[in-house]
């Protein structure tokens, strides 16, 4: 029997309040390396508040959240991306201006993969990377599929491909694990279908995964696991079968309507 795998992620017992008004009363799970986890619960559940925690940019009012050997509180957003912890956000954020492939490169620049001293001297080795680097743009947009995209601009690109473009600034940074916050909101059936083999791609080249998001049979095709947010607690945890036919997940969230995951 194979041992279990590394936790990677661990939200320990976190409370998060404004005010008077309770966010996340106590929440504990964990993610384990390779896994596709799925956080979900209906709107104000706290499914965001917990990414905003896990990413710096939400301090916890009691609580501690682990990445590995490092305890996160107190770090700052930027920090934390360094230790291999990317988000991606609910609305798309790329340079509508400039074109696809000049928005990766963007990307690759300010992960800090560019001397800013070579950088203004145009040195030899600064010449050499910046070869490398329109090189791993080009990479990154060939594992997304948007290679054919390239010198178009971003902003007229298709909703769907603008997302992309957010998951391939994420990717420019090299995540060992990815947040992704409601990735396919507001995409058709066929954009979803392509992102959600993209998810298993980034999966299987070994990045380890949690998301939020309300398209439930997105959720259970691609999720190896998911946790239930209800009023900022968690009802539930398991499989996907397990959550799709867990009673009180059925009656907080996903209603009657369950046939639908």
């Amino acid at each position: 029997m194979n041992a279990p795998a590394e936790t990677v992620l661990t939200i320990d017992h976190v409370a998060v309040h404004f005010g008077g008004l309770v966010a996340i009363s106590d929440m504990t799970f964990d993610v384990r390396r390779g896994e596709i986890v799925g956080l979900i619960g209906p709107n104000g559940a706290g499914k965001t508040t917990a990414f905003n925690v896990i990413t710096g940019f939400q301090r916890q009012t009691n609580g501690e959240v682990r990445y590995l050997s490092h305890v996160l509180t107190g770090m700052k957003p930027h920090e934390i991306a360094r230790l291999g912890l990317v988000r991606t956000f609910q609305r798309t954020s790329v340079f509508k201006e400039r074109s696809v492939f000049e928005n990766v490169l963007t990307g690759l620049h300010c992960s800090g993969r560019s001397n800013l001293w070579d950088t203004m001297l145009r040195s030899r080795r600064e010449q050499g990377s910046e070869r490398e680097l329109a090189n791993s743009a080009r990479e990154i947009l060939q594992f997304v599929g948007l290679e054919r995209r390239a010198d178009e601009l971003a902003g007229v690109l298709p909703y769907g491909e603008q997302r992309l473009i957010g998951v391939a600034l994420a990717l420019a940074v090299k995540p060992k694990m990815l947040l992704l916050d409601e990735p396919v909101s507001g995409m058709n059936h066929a954009e979803t279908a392509r992102f959600v083999s993209l998810v298993e791609k980034i999966s299987a080249s070994g990045v380890t995964i949690l998301l939020v998001e309300h398209d439930m049979p997105m959720v259970m095709q691609v999720c190896n696991r998911i946790v239930v947010l209800n009023y900022g607690r968690i009802i539930a945890e398991g499989a996907p079968a397990e959550i799709q036919n867990n009673p009180e997940v059925i009656r907080a969230y996903l209603g009657q309507g369950k046939k639908r995951a």
